[in-house]
């Protein structure tokens, strides 16, 4: 279970022994315009130091997302209406919710579509369990985990007002596999018939996976082997329920029907995006997808992320999707912590290391790197140790399943691990490049086009070129590089990505990342981006999956012996977790924060 952590006992501690108006002073003093307003991110040190004062103020503050949010949204403030203005430095690239995996794209589309199960809409130890959706209650499995049994709810129409039968939900599982949705294998490879689709897509009719009878309202899901986390899989987004007419390929620009309060009426993804009510909405169930409250929710791309901040500061936007940049916290901090959200999610970057092609289809290379990394250098480019810290391994902190592990820092080892990153080992790194053989070889980090995007780019660059290798950055915009990373035929060394978990659970990160299912020769779709498959580690994964039905702390067990194997065999170099730094518009109220959907959209209240 995840819990929403707060900041360390020691950080506060140290922020309550300054007090709120002389901290507020010193960042005066030490970040003021000059320096947070227009320092260059690669100035570490002075960015860095405004950064860190910036966030001990919101902490002094009280600014965290755990006593914004900790109630259910039941009883909110009677104010609904007006247009929520929202600004993003790019889009997320497809609107086809089977398709869409651009977290921005996710957050946008949630109160846009619907899934069978879902999340709650708070957060809370209670948020935890699917809750029912679109059908009438969660099911029980039977047959030991192979038949899963649901119920439509009545009158639900789709934005076009088509009504919601059970034929499109088969059609939409079908979709899933027809448009090669990203998750299709990793998660809904257990259904029966499942196997048929992933080898012909186009073909795929579930036969015998997925029964329904219209007169009982009646959907019947027949699994081949039992998937502990099934229904998580029924509540995630790539299980959107389409009308079933929905075409067979992905809808790029065109937003397809959907069930939620909103429908996109508008989208250019070199300007806006623009969304209205749904008319045919009406509130099923409050916790699982509650009526909106804007009328009219605008999202315009194109500013950067420094220019976002001075617009929300003038009121002209509301919401950010990119965090507050570094050289703007101390601002932030000391003049409008009232307007910011500090929240943690299980987010990490890491850099995925190519594992078919050289130098880094050598195991001693991957290490190599893995030890040489400055994780501290990383925690710094994302505001120091109050909202970043350093990641050694492949489940974050927070993830079921995770236990403290670090096999590349100095004095440790994958046969003797440490609990913590200590430090680079830069020694061990450069002995295992020239017994690799690799010494020399060009290298490529293909980088998104952002800020701490670039300054972690840098870093690797510069890691690289310290142990032997002759190593370079191309960047893009995030948009054309995440599929382009994913994509065989680009030939990625070095995919410097991020990660945030589709739901809490160990499997849905490790198996989603590193399973042999994951990878998708030729498509943009493979999330496996180190094309790492070991069948051994394949039959620890599939051993840790199978003890969920029966005994979930065995399971645990499982899957930290599996995230030790995996980072054993170094596909990728973990480098940090953050927390999110958002800010928000004067006028925006009724902040929810939720684990899955982060930031509810809909329950902002325009005053």
């Amino acid at each position: 279970m995840i819990q929403r952590r707060l900041i360390s006992h020691n950080a506060r501690a140290s922020v309550s022994a300054v007090g709120l108006s002389p901290l507020s002073a010193v960042i005066e003093a030490a970040c003021g315009s000059h320096l947070c307003t227009h320092g260059r991110r690669r100035r570490v040190g002075k960015t860095a130091l405004c950064a860190i004062m910036g966030i001990m103020l919101l902490v002094s503050n009280g600014v965290d997302a755990t006593s914004a949010s900790a109630a259910p949204a039941s009883a909110p403030l009677p104010h609904s209406g007006g247009t929520l203005r929202l600004t993003a430095q790019s889009s997320g690239g497809t609107l086809d919710p089977q398709v869409a995996y651009m977290s921005l794209t996710r957050q946008i589309e949630t109160p846009v579509y619907d899934t069978l199960l879902a999340y709650p809409k708070f957060s809370g130890p209670g948020a935890l369990p699917v809750i029912a959706n679109l059908v009438e209650q969660v099911p029980t499995p039977e047959e030991g985990g192979l038949t899963y049994r649901l119920t439509l709810r009545k009158g639900i129409r789709f934005s076009n007002g088509q009504a919601l039968g059970v034929e499109d939900v088969a059609a939409s599982f079908r979709r899933v596999f027809k448009v090669g949705s990203p998750t299709a294998g990793p998660y809904y490879s257990h259904i029966v018939g499942a196997d048929a689709c992933l080898k012909d897509p186009a073909h795929c009719t579930l036969a015998g996976g997925v029964e329904t009878d219209a007169a009982t309202r009646s959907v019947v899901f027949h699994l081949s082997t039992p998937d502990p986390d099934f229904l998580e899989h029924l509540a995630w987004g790539h299980a959107a329920i389409l009308p079933a007419s929905t075409p067979p390929h992905d809808m790029g620009n065109s937003a397809p029907p959907g069930t939620g309060p909103y429908r996109i009426t508008a989208y250019d993804p070199t300007q806006h995006l623009e969304m209205e009510r749904n008319p045919y909405f009406q509130e099923w169930a409050h916790e699982a997808q509650p009526a909106g409250y804007p009328d009219h929710i605008r999202l315009t791309f194109g500013l950067e992320p420094e220019s976002e901040v001075t617009a929300i500061e003038n009121n002209q936007y509301d919401w950010m999707y990119e965090d507050v940049p570094l050289d703007r916290l101390g601002e932030v901090g000391s003049r409008y912590a009232a307007q910011v959200q500090l929240y943690t999610l299980l987010l990490y970057y890491y850099a995925a290391l190519n594992t078919t092609l050289p130098p880094f289809n050598s195991l001693k290379a991957r290490q190599a790197l893995n030890y040489a990394v400055n994780r501290h250098a990383m925690v710094i480019y994302h505001g120091g140790p109050a909202v970043a810290v350093p990641l050694c391994q492949l489940l974050p902190e927070g993830a079921p399943a995770h236990q403290p592990s670090c096999a590349y820092t100095k004095g440790a080892s994958p046969e003797h691990p440490a609990a913590r990153w200590q430090a680079p080992d830069l020694e061990t790194a450069r002995r295992l490049v020239r017994e690799s053989g690799t010494a020399g070889q060009k290298v490529t980090i293909v980088a998104p086009l952002d800020g701490r995007y670039s300054s972690m780019a840098m870093e690797l660059r510069s890691t690289l070129a310290a142990i032997g290798y002759d190593a370079v950055v191309r960047s893009m915009t995030q948009t054309v590089q995440f599929p382009y990373v994913q994509n065989s035929d680009n030939h990625v060394q070095v995919a410097l990505t991020g990660w945030q978990a589709d739901y809490p659970s160990a499997g849905g990160i490790l198996h989603t990342l590193y399973s042999c299912e994951s990878i998708h020769p030729h498509s943009d779709n493979s999330l496996n981006m180190s094309a790492f498959c070991d069948p051994a580690i394949e039959d620890q994964m599939q051993h840790a999956a199978t003890l969920a039905l029966t005994d979930k702390p065995a399971s645990a067990q499982a899957w930290a012996a599996v995230d030790r194997a995996l980072m054993a065999q170094a596909p990728s170099v973990p480098l940090v977790q953050i927390k999110r730094v958002t800010l928000l518009s004067k006028r925006a109220r009724n902040v929810i924060v939720t684990l899955n959907d982060e930031i509810l959209l809909s329950q902002l209240q325009i005053q």
